[in-house]
C-alpha cells in the first residue's frame, strides 16, 4: 500500500469517528429531533402495561407514556413519536446506532451499562425486581422449592445472570431455556417447556394477564433482585439527557404538587408559585431544556402526572393489578423523589 493510501485510509477512519462522536455532542440528538418533526423511542416489543399495541394498532403503557411526555414537552403534540419495538439482544444496539433517540422499556439501570456501552440511564420510572411465575399445580410456594427446575428465561438480559447467582447461592440446580424475546420466553412457559418462567415482577404480572388461564399460575412471594428501570439516552448528549430526565422529574413533581390533567387549567391561573414554575408559567421555564416554555403544562395536560400514568396502565384497576408499594412517592412510602422545579 502507497504512504499515500494509507494516510487517506487513516483520515478516513478518524473522519468516520469524529462523525460519530459528534453525533453524540451536547445538543445533536434534541436538534435532530426537532429537525425530523417526532421522537424514535425504542419500547418492548411486547409488554402489556408498558409497551404494547392494543387491538387498534396503538401503543400504549407506561414507557409508551414516558415517550409521550417528552414529544409534549418538546413538540406541545404528545403524539410525535415513533416507536420502534425492540428486543432485548438489540435494544442496546439500536440506541448506539442511533436508530432511535431514546430507549423507554424495561431496561435495567446497572454500572456495566452505564460503565462500558456508551450510554447513560436518566432517571428511574418503576422500581422492579426479579420472580418467579410458576403453573399452582407444581404446588410449589417458594423459590427455594425450585431444585431441579427448567426455567424459561429472556437471552442476553441481567435476568438471565440473576438466575444463576440465585440458584448458586442458594445451592440449586436447574436447567436453563433461553428464548430470544419476552414473547417466546412466555410461549415456552405456556407450552410446558420449563416448569418456571422469570423476568422482573412486572413482566410477570404482565405476562399472567395475558395467558388463557391466568388464575392457573402464581406469582412466587421472592424477589431476588434490584431492577431500576427507566429511559436510557446516548453518553455526551447532555442537553437530550437533561430533557428526558425532567420529563420524569415534573410527572413526579406534579403528583406531588397535586396537578393532574383534570385542574391543570384551573391551577394554571390559580396556582402556588411552585406550582406555576413546574408549568413553564414562571422562570426557570421550559427553554433552559430546549423545550418549549410552558413543558410541564403540555405534559400534565395531554399525558398526565406520574399517578395517572400509573393508575392507567398496571395500576388496581387494570388487568395487572399492581399496587405501587416501593413506586409511591417518597412522602407516601415509597421510593419515588424528584428534585424542586427551581
Amino acid at each position: 500500500m502507497s504512504k499515500l493510501k494509507y494516510l487517506t485510509g487513516v483520515a478516513s477512519a478518524v473522519a468516520l469517528l469524529l462523525a460519530n462522536n459528534a453525533y453524540a455532542a451536547s445538543g445533536d440528538t434534541l436538534s435532530a429531533i426537532k429537525k425530523k418533526g417526532f421522537i424514535a423511542c425504542g419500547v418492548n416489543d411486547g409488554l402489556p402495561g408498558f409497551s404494547a399495541p392494543n387491538a387498534k394498532g396503538v401503543w400504549e403503557g407506561m414507557d409508551v407514556d414516558v415517550c409521550r411526555a417528552m414529544a409534549a414537552a418538546v413538540f406541545s403534540d404528545a403524539s410525535k413519536v415513533k416507536y420502534i419495538p425492540l428486543g432485548g439482544k438489540e435494544r442496546f444496539t439500536a440506541l448506539q446506532s442511533g436508530e432511535v433517540d431514546v430507549l423507554s422499556r424495561n431496561t435495567t439501570w446497572t454500572l456495566t451499562r452505564d460503565a462500558t456501552l456508551g450510554l447513560k440511564s436518566t432517571a428511574v420510572t418503576y422500581y422492579d425486581g426479579q420472580g418467579f411465575l410458576v403453573k399452582k399445580s407444581l404446588g410449589v410456594k417458594s423459590a427455594k422449592e425450585l431444585d431441579g427446575a427448567t426455567v424459561c428465561v429472556e437471552g442476553g438480559t441481567t435476568t438471565e445472570m440473576n438466575l444463576a447467582d440465585y440458584f448458586s447461592a442458594n445451592n440449586l440446580k436447574y436447567t436453563p431455556v433461553v428464548f430470544d424475546n419476552n414473547d417466546q420466553t412466555v410461549k415456552g412457559f405456556e407450552s410446558g417447556r420449563c416448569d418456571v418462567f422469570t423476568t422482573d415482577k412486572s413482566a410477570l404480572y404482565a405476562s399472567k394477564s395475558k395467558l388463557p388461564d391466568p388464575e392457573s399460575v402464581d406469582v412466587l412471594p421472592e424477589i431476588i433482585s434490584k431492577e431500576p428501570l427507566g429511559p436510557m439516552v446516548r453518553q455526551g448528549d447532555e442537553q437530550w439527557e437533561l430533557l428526558v430526565k425532567w420529563t420524569v422529574f415534573a410527572m413526579l413533581d406534579a403528583e406531588e404538587l397535586g396537578i393532574t390533567s383534570k385542574n391543570v387549567d384551573s391551577i394554571k391561573e390559580s396556582g402556588s408559585p411552585d406550582q406555576k414554575r413546574l408549568l413553564g408559567l414562571d422562570a426557570p421555564d421550559g427553554t433552559s431544556l430546549g423545550a418549549v416554555k410552558d413543558w410541564g403544562y403540555q405534559i400534565v395536560k395531554q399525558v398526565g402526572n406520574y399517578a395517572e400514568v400509573y393508575e392507567r396502565n398496571v395500576g388496581p384497576s387494570t388487568p395487572l393489578k399492581i399496587t405501587r408499594l416501593e413506586n409511591s412517592l417518597w412522602n407516601k412510602g415509597g421510593f419515588m423523589y424528584a428534585p424542586p422545579v427551581r
